[in-house]
């Protein structure tokens, strides 16, 4: 099975003009992360995810620490098979590093900060790591001229980084309610770095930003909205501003039911809200509520029918998609999180080529 002839070359003119509410020719698709297996079996050959090439950033940053993003070359020839209009270098996780035991320096990811005498063993990100991820944002950029492939800049995950890898669920919890000034400070060491970085990378050409934290499971959020509004907003908003001031396209992903947080990521100037989780939020629902205010992405269930229905099922769902969220514009095809090596090949390739099929206007 081929991904069949499509209309349209990509163009990341139609993203960007579905991002901001305007006609396109067709409804844009978009994947954040396809794994390796699949983009091997496209290009014929090993290139890596379209995330890393020997790791998979997307896993954690002990998966990122050391990985470069995948060739800006195959990335841009897998986008040309696909039909998606862009491609997207990460820098999801804060480089927060420490002296390890042995005397190497290395990321902080073992859990292990806990109190305000931690901040003594912490190496804060500097400009070294902002040029880091700089030089492949110049390496995409270069790579994509002659072409109309959009660059995207994700990441930013200023509080996913702390209770994931530096903290840990149950203490970053505990932190932010009985010490809040120190995680505020952790949250706002992070922001620093996000912001400097972003604000060089749109220098640099970047054309769209991929903002990422998850803040919700698929009950709501993780914390008290109220509460999540006052200890996040100010940091994030930071990193959002340089995009917002250079008027460049802002994605938003959080995994879960984020209903509470939709209002306070409009009000930032959110422009697309991505990827949907259907555990957490029914797309009919978002369409009534949203769907002409902000541009939706994704929900395509990588359980079901990505992973486990028949090409048919996937087919069906994609053109069920199209009845509902087509309409007017302002959706971005795509699935309710990645395409992970588990779902068949053949049923990727069947989401495309229905997205071809029925996204034309």
């Amino acid at each position: 099975m081929e991904i069949e002839p499509y209309m349209g070359k990509p163009d990341k003119r139609r993203l960007i003009a579905c991002m901001r509410g305007k006609k396109t020719d067709r409804v844009p698709n978009f994947e954040i992360l396809i794994e390796d297996q699949h983009v091997e079996k496209f290009l014929g050959r090993k290139a890596g995810n379209t995330l890393g090439v020997g790791g998979d950033p997307a896993k954690g940053s002990q998966a990122a620490e050391g990985i470069r993003p995948m060739y800006a070359k195959d990335y841009v020839e897998l986008c040309e098979i696909i039909g998606q209009d862009a491609i997207a270098m990460e820098a999801f996780w804060t480089p927060i590093k420490t002296i390890k035991p042995d005397g190497s320096i290395g990321l902080l990811n073992d859990r292990s900060f806990k109190n305000k005498s931690d901040m003594e063993r912490i190496i804060w990100p500097g400009e070294e790591d902002i040029e880091e991820r700089l030089q492949y944002v110049r390496e995409y950029v270069e790579v994509t001229k002659g072409t109309d492939i959009g660059v995207i800049l994700a990441g930013a995950c200023i509080f996913q980084t702390l209770y994931e890898f530096v903290i840990g669920m149950h203490d970053c919890m505990v932190m932010l309610l009985e010490e809040r000034e120190l995680f505020e400070e952790l949250m706002s060491r992070s922001a620093d770095y996000f912001a400097e970085l972003l604000k060089r990378a749109i220098q640099e050409g970047v054309d769209i930003v991929f903002l990422a934290d998850d803040f919700a499971f698929n009950k709501g959020m993780f914390v008290r909205p109220q509460l999540f509004e006052e200890l996040w907003r100010p940091h994030f908003d930071r990193i959002m501003a340089p995009a917002r001031d250079a008027n460049v396209p802002i994605m938003f992903h959080s995994d879960g039911k984020i209903d509470d947080a939709v209002e306070m990521l409009l009000d930032m100037g959110v422009d697309v809200i991505t990827p949907m989780d259907p555990s957490g939020i029914d797309y009919r629902d978002y369409k009534k509520r949203y769907g002409h205010r902000v541009t939706l992405h994704g929900n395509i269930d990588i359980t079901w029918p990505l992973a486990t229905g028949t090409p048919a099922d996937v087919e069906k769902d994609v053109k069920e998609h199209m009845d509902v969220l087509k309409p007017g514009g302002r959706w971005i095809a795509g699935s309710s999180h990645s395409i992970v090596n588990y779902i068949p090949h053949e049923n990727f390739v069947t989401m495309i080529n229905a997205i071809h099929k029925y996204g034309v206007y």
